[in-house]
């Protein structure tokens, strides 16, 4: 080989040598910057990086990274065009993390079904890891969410936002009508550009809102370098008396791993201090800690790191001190219910006992999501909520602070946004208000009815009344209907039957102006025909299957408890007078029987036979065993033996026997009820839990909430005794049907008679609900001296499981 050509060759691999060299320097200082975070820069060199590198392997390994620097930075779009390349690499099986990270974007970009697809499949890659089926199961939600938004209303406060990225805001005064945030906007101190988000290092501005609810133009919270540096400077909080700011500060040096330390300034007159990093055992100025939020007393802190012995990414961490001229101790990770292994940012501890917090480690709708924990009866943070739509979006919604007593404060968002920038958002949840109104006819003339009573009695105790106005119609205003409450409405007005109804607010989130229209049927002077009620022939007992014909008219009797009826029995005219005047007189009289043993005053029952003296009128048309009987139709006897078949004869007698009643009077004045004083009924508003809270009486008894067949009671708890109920409550439940002769344990004739039940009568309830249990068929006796209305003990609780008698806690508890 001559010496030109080793010349040649020599030349050749010391240019591919430095080709090599240079690729390699050119990799090694993008993975720098995306080590430091600095994402920015981190584009511009994998870019570069990408069209130089040869091999495989180390493109895809760098189409990963630049996807990711792209995601980090904001820019979806191209994320997902990178991502789209990596995904046809064998990286995803060698690094499945990323399958989890490409899903998450996919999500972010509102494609449910493909980022359901990566979930799933980073779930069977990953089976120990919940994320997997936990953000596909969310993914399917997020419409759902959006669709059925909570009560939070969100707005964007464009006086204080700015082209840059505005977000992480304290109250900054007692008033709570000024506010201190970070922002990235020109005017910054500095002028360099943060290499991550490729804006200006943030400062820390300030807002007050005016008389006319206006935000002022944002100032620099100090222009004397004290608070505001070239470094970043973010994440305030203040203390409860405003005189104390915490916040964080970012030196970013170039060319280095920066860290971020928690500062503390205090006011001195109208400047602050100059800044001293807060003291921490174990965090020293090179780790990376932010986000402070402190306890009223400022001697517990929770904030934000990335420190061993975490979960994974930045945890929620807290420490505590005795005093607030000592440091604070080594830092306690928040636990396993608020750190997961994805970021845990930007605490908000309110009141001491809520913590607030940011995370793309629990499931969430898109990159950060806000939840709520609040501790437990261990003194351990719960189990997390997400705030779902509209606080949380499919972009990062984070930093969030709430007022310390009213449902309002500020979040950050980079939502709605094509730069991708974050801005602050205000939000409030408006109090949930319930009107109720309505208007109310005449039923037959469908006119309004003017000057009738509207009365509301509430499941609270609350009872309120109005009168409908000429042209009929009632309110009832927001101050008058409560949230979580049953009404019953009882419309009345002279010379027409009271209407019941019922509206609830149990498990309206939102406000609401419920409407109730009312058509009223006014007393007819002219008896009303009740439905059929057939008797055995010359016999008068009242048959137990036609007892239902006779329900419309116990439930009119209840509803208008001051009108007095003559229960009138006809019969046809194939009989002596005299006989068919004692048969319809028996038959009347087995009626208001009836009526009496369900709970019906038996003064305001007249029984009255007619026998065939009174023919019926037809008020409309009526057809029977096929033949039609004309309206008007008077059935004498004479028109009966004017028709032409003894079948059509038959018809028209059994239409002439009849029972009917009318109002005699609407005067009666109803008798008082034994009511025990100092119990009230409590409405179990959900009744899905295992315990029940009680009461006590005034002689210690513990009264206990239950639901017996559909209507809300009290029982007093006597452990070794039988069920019971008073003759009172007894007779109570007879007229609201929880007891019959149907769940009657022997001869009803024995038991029941006019406004009694029989000492040691047995009645079978056909269920008994507590908190979320139930049981079927319960005996019960009724006790003439009985010393409370309804009494349970262990026999009837115990076959609804095991169960505690909490009397620290005042509960009931079902284990």
């Amino acid at each position: 080989m001559n010496i030109s050509l080793r010349v040649f060759f020599v030349l050749i691999f010391s240019l591919l040598s430095q080709l090599a060299l240079a690729q390699r320097s050119l990799v090694k200082s993008a993975d720098d910057a995306f080590d430091r975070k600095q994402y920015s820069l981190a584009i511009d060199r994998y870019k570069k990086a990408f069209s130089r590198v040869k091999d495989k392997d180390e493109k895809n390994r760098i189409s990963w990274r630049l996807a990711e620097s792209y995601r980090l930075t904001g820019n979806f779009k191209r994320a997902e065009a990178t991502f789209r390349r990596v995904m046809r690499s064998d990286l995803p099986e060698r690094n499945p993390s990323i399958l989890l990270t490409y899903a998450d974007l996919l999500k972010v970009i509102q494609k449910y079904p493909e980022a359901i697809e990566y979930y799933n499949r980073y779930a069977q890659a990953v089976p120990g890891d919940p994320r997997g089926p936990e953000g596909a199961a969310l993914a399917a939600q997020i419409e759902e969410w959006i669709a059925n938004p909570s009560r939070f209303e969100v707005t964007l406060i464009r006086q204080i936002n700015s082209r840059e990225s505005d977000f992480a805001a304290s109250w900054a005064s007692g008033e709570y009508n000024e506010i201190i945030f970070t922002s990235t906007r020109d005017g910054s101190t500095g002028k360099e550009k943060d290499r991550w988000t490729n804006q200006s290092f943030s400062d820390l501005y300030t807002s007050r809102l005016d008389r006319n609810e206006k935000w002022s133009t944002p100032q620099p919270f100090d222009n004397t370098e004290t608070i505001n540096t070239k470094a970043n400077e973010g994440a305030p909080f203040m203390n409860s008396a405003f005189n104390a700011l915490y916040f964080t500060r970012c030196n970013n040096a170039p060319q280095q791993a920066s860290g971020c330390q928690i500062m503390v300034s205090n006011r001195q007159g109208r400047t602050w201090s100059q800044p001293v990093p807060l003291q921490i055992r174990g965090v020293d100025s090179t780790d990376i800690v932010g986000h402070p939020s402190l306890s009223k007393d400022e001697l517990t802190i929770y904030f934000s790191a990335e420190r061993k012995g975490g979960f994974g990414g930045k945890d929620i961490w807290m420490a505590m001190r005795d005093n607030k001229s000592q440091p604070f101790g080594r830092p306690v990770n928040a636990g396993p219910n608020v750190n997961t292994a994805g970021d845990e940012v930007f605490p908000f501890l309110r009141n001491d006992t809520t913590l607030y917090f940011a995370s793309n480690g629990h499931p969430g709708m898109g990159g950060l999501d806000i939840f709520v924990s609040s501790i437990d009866d261990k003194g351990q943070w719960g189990k997390p909520r997400n705030m779902k739509y509209p606080m949380n979006s499919v972009y990062d919604d984070f930093a969030v602070m709430f007022h310390p007593t009213e449902e309002r404060g500020f979040f950050s968002s980079n939502r709605d946004n094509i730069r991708g920038v974050d801005n602050l958002f205000y939000f409030i949840e408006p109090p949930v208000l319930f009107t109720l109104s309505g208007t109310v006819k005449d039923e037959k003339t469908l006119q309004f009815v003017e000057n009738a009573t509207i009365k509301l009695i509430g499941s609270n105790g609350s009872s309120v009344s109005t009168r409908t106005n000429d042209k009929g119609y009632y309110l009832f205003g927001n101050s008058q209907i409560d949230k979580n409450t049953t009404y019953e409405i009882i419309v009345d007005k002279p010379n027409y039957f009271t209407l019941n109804a019922v509206e609830t607010t149990v498990g309206l989130e939102f406000s609401k102006d419920i409407t109730k229209d009312f058509l009223l049927s006014p007393i007819p002077q002219a008896p009303i025909v009740l439905p059929d009620i057939l008797y055995d022939l010359a016999r008068w007992e009242l048959k137990p299957q036609f007892e239902d014909s006779l329900q419309g008219l116990i439930l009119t009797l209840q509803r208008n408890p001051t009108i007095v009826v003559e229960l009138a029995s006809h019969t046809d005219n194939r009989d002596t007078d005299e006989r068919n005047d004692i048969l319809s007189q028996r038959r009347a009289q087995s009626v208001v029987d009836y009526l009496i043993a369900r709970g019906i005053e038996p003064e305001r029952l007249v029984a009255k036979g007619y026998g065939e003296r009174v023919p019926r009128r037809l008020e409309r048309d009526m057809v029977v065993n096929g033949f039609t009987f004309k309206s008007g139709t008077v059935l004498t006897e004479e028109y009966i033996n004017s028709l032409r078949s003894n079948e059509e004869k038959e018809a028209a007698h059994q239409l002439n026997r009849r029972t009917e009643f009318r109002v005699l009077s609407k005067d009666f004045v109803p008798k008082a009820t034994n009511v025990l004083v100092g119990t009230a009924v409590k409405i179990v508003l959900n009744p899905e839990e295992s315990e029940v809270a009680f009461n006590t009486n005034a002689d210690g008894a513990i009264l206990i909430p239950c639901v017996i067949d559909g209507f809300n009671e009290n029982f007093v708890f006597v452990r070794n005794e039988q069920a019971y109920v008073s003759l009172a409550k007894g007779l109570d439940w007879l007229r609201k049907g929880i007891l019959s002769r149907d769940n009657l344990k022997g001869e009803a004739e024995a038991v029941l008679s006019a406004g009694n039940i029989a000492d040691g009568a047995v009645f079978v309830l056909r269920e008994l609900r507590i908190a979320n249990r139930s049981v079927k068929d319960i005996e019960i006796t009724v006790r003439h001296k009985a010393d409370s209305p309804l009494v349970l003990g262990q026999s009837v609780l115990s076959r609804m499981g095991e169960y505690e008698i909490n009397t620290h806690n005042r509960k009931l508890i079902f284990k």
